[in-house]
């Protein structure tokens, strides 16, 4: 990124989700989801060939991680690290919100 900006959630859209790709931001090494999960959703399983962090400030959710689950809420931040098989379900009644961090500039995901 050559200079400082400001970017509206707007501009971030795809679909429903703000997605932040830092490639496409003057290759900044971060991607991010701003991520609204209704109760009873969320991803299917899958990996990526980094780490990820989520970052929870508000709702309740359950992550499947390799052969572990980890429970979390607000004011939570969870890791996951590279390679590891995960998913995630909102557990809570209201709406889940959280930044799912992925470590590039361009996320790379393996459905499982």
């Amino acid at each position: 990124m050559t200079d400082a900006a400001v970017i509206d959630f707007e501009e971030l859209r795809r679909g429903e989700t703000p997605v932040f790709i830092g490639a496409d931001h003057g290759g900044v090494p971060t991607s991010f989801i701003l991520d609204r999960s209704d109760p009873g959703r969320g991803p299917a399983l899958h990996r990526h060939p980094y780490d990820e962090v989520w970052v929870l400030y508000d709702g309740h959710v359950s992550f499947t991680a390799g052969d572990r689950t980890l429970t979390a809420g607000a004011g939570s931040v969870v890791v996951v690290p590279a390679g590891t098989p995960h998913k995630f379900t909102n557990t809570g009644t209201t709406s889940l919100r959280m930044v799912c961090i992925h470590t590039r500039a361009r996320m790379e995901t393996e459905w499982l």
